[in-house]
């Protein structure tokens, strides 16, 4: 993906003693999406909005909210995750990711 004409926030998003660090980005059309890292671990995270995140490199299990198992996710693979709600993620390999943000989102 290219992302042309956007206004990138030079400061990062810090989470987790800093073992996820993510730049928000905002598209022309006023969209927000943020590009981040994940150092392998295991995480959880809360949503404001509806996300979708999209594995750019690495490899990862999620854990959605009512899923009584965690799913596989790797380079080219998709997540989507319901606003208000909280899901974990076992980071296994070092995950490049893309996130985007549906319907007034904030970062997470």
């Amino acid at each position: 993906m290219q992302l042309k004409n956007v206004e990138i926030h030079k400061r990062a998003n810090i989470y987790h003693g800093g073992q996820v660090s993510s730049r928000t980005v905002i598209m022309p059309d006023g969209e927000m999406k943020t590009l981040g890292i994940m150092l392998p671990g295991t995480y959880r995270f809360s949503t404001e909005a509806a996300e979708t995140i999209e594995v750019t490199a690495g490899h990862c299990r999620v854990k959605l909210p009512d899923a009584n198992d965690w799913s596989e996710y790797a380079s080219g693979d998709s997540i989507d995750v319901p606003a208000d709600a909280h899901f974990d993620i076992e980071v296994i390999d070092l995950l490049d990711y893309l996130c985007h943000y549906h319907a007034g989102a904030s970062p997470s």
